[in-house]
């Protein structure tokens, strides 16, 4: 399934046409369409680095692609990335951690079945991936470093959400945004040997030699861990694009180091909280 571009009030985002239904709301963000300047122009929803970003202005983002999607910001609940496999059950109670106050938690993950909850993750290189369940209602929103892949995050959250809301993973549809590819992901052998002692020689096919370094297809290797997670191959939507070829629409740490914004992938579900 393809996924689609909007430019919507100036903010220009992806969607996956896979998750299009009754209730539901979701985007990839790009990095254009924001209010940042200088090295975070211009939509960036980060405000550390070497050089913060103002806060008003994060706030003034966060607002506009909210905005563009139909989110409503006191919904939203922030990921707290630290590459690990926690992945969070999010409820009323925590609705605006990580923007209106502080979140209480880490998390590469989460997932909920609140109406009214909107879950959100961040990237500048690394795969985002978006879940929803149309029987049970129930979505997630996974970050997924080579870290989170080596520890089959995006299988877990769809475990998790057979675990907590019913859902079956043949019923999940999901979807895969703008990452690094394998054209500009060239690691030493420390990321294929994780791959391969996660999972074995399975792995060996999203893995490739350019000369001493390799080359590793993380949106591949993610697909493929779906797959055997028992999410359908027809369920699961992968965006082509490469966020280290396309540094003037995403945020890439491998293009820019440290100095940069991220980008985001927003899913949520209307309703009142």
């Amino acid at each position: 399934m393809p996924f689609l571009s909007h430019d919507r009030a100036g903010v220009f985002y992806h969607t996956s046409s896979l998750l299009e239904g009754p209730g539901l709301l979701h985007g990839f963000s790009t990095r254009l369409g924001g209010v940042s300047a200088g090295e975070r122009a211009s939509l960036n929803f980060r405000g550390g680095g070497p050089e913060p970003d103002d806060p008003a202005l994060v706030r003034e983002n966060y607002r506009r692609f909210c905005a563009a999607l139909g989110a409503d910001p006191a919904g939203l609940v922030l990921s707290r990335q630290v590459h690990e496999a926690t992945v969070r059950h999010v409820t009323a109670a925590d609705a605006g951690k990580g923007l209106s106050r502080p979140a209480d938690y880490t998390a590469d993950a989460l997932v909920t079945d609140e109406p009214g909850l909107s879950l959100m993750v961040f990237s500048a290189d690394c795969i985002i991936l978006l879940l929803w369940d149309p029987e049970t209602g129930s979505i997630g929103a996974v970050h997924a470093g080579w870290r989170g892949t080596a520890l089959d995050l995006p299988a877990r959250t769809v475990g998790e959400m057979g675990r907590l809301f019913g859902a079956r993973p043949r019923d999940i549809r999901a979807a895969v945004g703008a990452g690094i590819g394998p054209c500009c992901f060239e690691t030493h052998g420390d990321v294929p040997e994780a791959m391969r002692a996660a999972f074995g020689p399975g792995a060996d096919g999203y893995i490739a030699p350019r000369g001493e370094k390799w080359t590793v297809d993380l949106k591949g290797i993610n697909a493929w861990r779906l797959r055997e997670a028992g999410v359908a191959a027809e369920r699961i939507d992968i965006c082509p694009l490469c966020t280290s070829c396309r540094p003037e629409l995403y945020w890439s740490h491998r293009k820019t180091g440290d100095r940069r914004g991220v980008q985001g992938a927003l899913i949520g579900l209307e309703g009142q909280l």
